[in-house]
């Protein structure tokens, strides 16, 4: 049966490779030496090719930030009570997050979506630089992974489409590049569950401390990811992403996926934060590899998994700066290097504009 789920994978088309070589093109032809400018110069050019459009513009910048919670944290993954996603949620719309400050500074308007937190959330209005709150909880958070599925085959598609939604608010109100993040207590957990499952990770390859457990607590994470693979061994074997998700995930990183989806369906690019937030997108380039040309990889988080998973993608992230909160944080950093790469393309001076001599014929060429 048809689905918005499923409707919006069927037209995620790949990046506008005409607009990528007119773009390369002008790059190629400003006054400096090609490729000098390393990653700045494939955001400009990959940027337009997601739009698919040569002069398009950066006009507004959106983070959406999807919380939820986890049966898994029972198995004592995390070094923090799960009291604190609820209260987190509250310091979003309170504006007192690193990921409110961040945003801000980027210039991005914050969303918080409460995809399935445990606790109440209380009626809160948003403070001065706050994110907009979004009700969207599909339970109060998923079953135990290492005990069986952490949803249903339904649940996990209404968390999808509930991230397709947050995208497709953000972007009717403006946003033309969209970054996405997590907010849930031993997340972390099912994030290298997933990565495991979808690149053919082993458990201590995936594994790292999250939440800053000591060395019990990282063993003990790698134990429970390996039991939630042997219980969900059918899932893992059928390689389908939604039976996957559905077996592994989350309520939020089922959410980032389908926000990564919404936003590749309308060519709006999407700049993915870090290990959790890159889990979801690995499963969303499992449901359409088109994807891909839509996606900017902020930073490569602390988590031990995440080189791993960046080396199996062939992705180098913009950032390396040793940061593993999540929310969204690396999103809003990197959204800055995205929106410079973009400014060198429109506003730098091509050699002929400032009558400076470019390459002999032949140099520089093997």
């Amino acid at each position: 049966m048809a689905s918005k789920f499923s409707d919006v994978v069927d037209v995620i088309s790949a990046g506008d490779a005409a607009v990528a070589e007119l773009a390369r093109k002008r790059l190629d032809n400003l006054t400096k030496p090609r490729g000098s400018l390393g990653a700045l110069e494939e955001c400009a050019w990959r940027y337009l090719a997601s739009r698919g459009d040569f002069d398009a513009e950066i006009a507004e910048k959106a983070i959406l930030t999807f919380a939820g919670d986890h049966g898994v944290a029972e198995e004592g993954v995390s070094a923090f009570p799960q009291e604190v996603t609820a209260q987190m949620v509250l310091n979003f719309v309170s504006g007192g997050a690193a990921v409110n400050v961040l945003a801000r500074k980027a210039g991005a308007k914050a969303y918080v979506i409460d995809m399935g937190v445990a606790a109440d959330i209380p009626e809160i209005e948003a403070g001065d630089g706050g994110a907009e709150l979004s009700r969207r909880p599909v339970a109060r958070g998923t079953a135990n992974i290492a005990k069986g599925p952490a949803m249903s085959a339904e649940q996990t598609v209404e968390a999808l489409e509930a991230g397709i939604d947050a995208a497709e608010t953000a972007i009717d109100a403006g946003a033309t590049l969209i970054g996405v993040g997590d907010m849930g207590i031993a997340n972390t957990t099912p994030s290298a569950a997933l990565y495991c499952a979808f690149l053919k990770l082993s458990p201590r390859e995936a594994v790292g401390r999250g939440t800053g457990v000591d060395d019990a607590g990282l063993e003990r994470k790698i134990r429970v990811v390996a039991k939630a693979l042997d219980v969900n061994q059918a899932a893992v074997d059928s390689g389908d992403p939604l039976e996957i998700m559905s077996a592994l995930g989350g309520f939020e990183i089922a959410g980032i996926c389908g926000a990564v989806l919404g936003a590749a369906a309308r060519r709006i690019p999407v700049v993915i934060d870090g290990f959790i937030a890159g889990a979801a997108a690995v499963a969303a380039v499992r449901f359409n590899p088109n994807v891909m040309d839509h996606c900017f990889f902020s930073h490569l988080s602390a988590e031990a998994g995440h080189v791993k998973a960046m080396e199996s993608l062939g992705v180098k992230p913009l950032l390396d700066l040793g940061m593993r909160l999540g929310e969204g944080t690396g999103a809003a950093l990197a959204m800055g290097i995205v929106e410079s790469g973009l400014a060198i393309l429109r506003e730098m001076a091509t050699f002929d504009d400032a009558g400076v001599s470019g390459e002999k014929d032949g140099a520089g060429k093997p």
